[in-house]
């Protein structure tokens, strides 16, 4: 499997389908998965927001996941079992292009001033390097239409090395 990480707005909807249907794999947005199967235990009244079950969304992907070929999309990565990524990616974006796409997704106050500050003090990169072999970890600019092209590339060339190397 492969993990797309990021803050919200650093465009990891847009580089896992399009990933996924140049690797022909499948892309998991965990955060509409969520929403669908109601994967939640509770409300965040302080971001307005509710709270996902992580253990419901592990034992949702769990044979998904065993199949293989899966790119798995969401902003935070600490609960998920570390078998089943071979390769993480965390996408980065410069402040003031996140934030002009966070303010256009309506986000505001709190939320907004907590993604922005996520994203300075690289908070997912250090969580993902805590919870993957730090030589799977992989940070990605994500700041324009090229970076994007740029990133779909090299991604596809890590997926054709790691399949040469394991089949």
């Amino acid at each position: 499997g492969v993990l797309s990480l990021g803050t919200p707005g650093v465009g990891k909807t847009t580089l896992g389908k399009e990933l996924a249907s140049r690797a022909g794999m499948t892309y998991v947005n965990v955060g509409d998965m969520a929403k669908e199967g109601e994967l939640y235990e509770g409300f965040d009244e302080e971001y307005g927001c509710p709270i996902l079950d992580e253990d419901r969304v592990i034992d949702e992907l769990e044979d998904k996941m065993s199949e293989g070929g899966v790119i798995v999309d969401y902003h935070g990565c600490d609960f998920f079992p570390e078998r089943w990524f071979h390769i993480v990616f965390v996408l980065r974006t410069e402040n003031s292009f996140l934030y002009d796409r966070l303010e256009s997704r309506g986000y505001k106050g709190k939320k907004l001033q907590d993604n922005i500050q996520c994203e300075i003090f690289q908070t997912l990169y250090e969580e993902a390097v805590l919870s993957y072999r730090e030589e799977i970890v992989h940070q990605l600019p994500s700041n324009t239409p090229e970076d994007l092209e740029r990133n779909l590339d090299q991604i596809m060339q890590w997926i054709e090395q790691w399949m040469k190397d394991n089949n």
